[in-house]
């Protein structure tokens, strides 16, 4: 395979999850904020940690008010993690590759972009918000399921998948890191309402939250919600069901032994940690030192591969 295929066909896997996260983001935030007490002032300013930097996003706002965050959101000023550029990113790695994967995908990666692109501006209102971005999550759904169902599960299909859990991994540890520091401060008092509030928007933020009341059945605590997200193999969204998938995919490649190493030391990381008993900020630098794994094991794909 052409390196150049093998490298589209990872960054439309990569594109594709970012564009659905970040809509996921969106949704969670906004059902949040009407869920909270007045009293409780939460801003949209970590939605901008999770998905991008503060760099950026100042040199073009002045403020992190709701709509300003949400245009970053949805089609932002050098913003490769906002909806619509994502989507068109992704469109263009898929053009690239047509003949490579099915026609039916590219025809619906191709409406999903026209679809973001022609009624972002649904996003910025909250009567319109959700049905915009439901149809983006489930459209990108609906792809990542022809794909999965009508492409052979060659090394293309690997790459795509490489991708796509890569991907997924670095926003489970970004949601976790920003949620965990920003909204949820630690405290020894008994955990309150609100609290639980917000660690249910962490697992609605990875759709995990009807998986997680069926695993653990207890109240949402802190160390539960850790445990589940970053250890949990069964879930398709946990940081290790993710590192696994990426390992499973890469081991059918060739000369697949340095990305291995790669994983297998992030791996390692994560089983020694324990992570669910970390204090906040002892669990700040180890999702630092998980994301630089992460981001070690994609540079090592591409000098091995792109």
């Amino acid at each position: 395979m052409l390196s150049r295929v093998a490298s589209n066909l990872c960054w439309l896997g990569r594109y594709l999850e970012r564009a659905e996260n970040t809509a996921r983001l969106i949704n969670v935030n906004s059902n949040l904020l009407l869920d909270l007490p007045k009293s409780i002032v939460l801003g949209w300013e970590p939605i901008i940690d999770i998905v991008s930097d503060r760099t950026t996003y100042y040199a073009n706002y002045e403020i992190a008010d709701e709509r300003s965050v949400l245009g970053f959101l949805l089609a932002g000023p050098n913003n490769p993690s906002s909806i619509v550029d994502s989507l068109e990113y992704a469109r263009e790695n898929a053009r690239t590759i047509r003949e490579i994967i099915p026609r039916e995908a590219w025809e619906q990666i191709n409406e999903l972009y026209i679809y973001g692109d022609e009624n972002r501006q649904k996003a910025l209102f909250r009567r319109s918000r959700y049905d915009f971005l439901t149809e983006v999550i489930q459209s990108v759904q609906k792809i990542t399921g022809i794909l999965a169902g009508t492409m052979t599960h060659d090394e293309g299909y690997h790459f795509l998948k490489i991708g796509r859990n890569l991907e997924r991994a670095d926003m489970t540890t970004r949601i976790i890191d920003v949620r965990s520091a920003s909204l949820l401060p630690e405290t020894e008092t008994e955990q309150s309402a609100f609290e639980n509030l917000q660690w249910m928007s962490v697992l609605k933020s990875l759709t995990a939250y009807q998986m997680y009341r069926r695993e653990v059945r207890l109240r949402i605590r802190r160390s539960d919600v850790l445990k589940f997200l970053l250890l949990e193999e069964r879930f398709p969204r946990s940081l290790l069901h993710s590192l696994q998938e990426v390992s499973k995919c890469v081991q059918t490649l060739p000369n697949y032994e340095a990305a291995l190493k790669e994983i297998e030391d992030v791996e390692k990381m994560l089983m020694n940690a324990n992570p669910q008993t970390l204090i906040q900020d002892k669990l700040h630098q180890f999702i630092d030192d998980v994301q630089l794994g992460i981001h070690q094991v994609f540079n090592q794909l591409e000098e091995t591969y792109f």
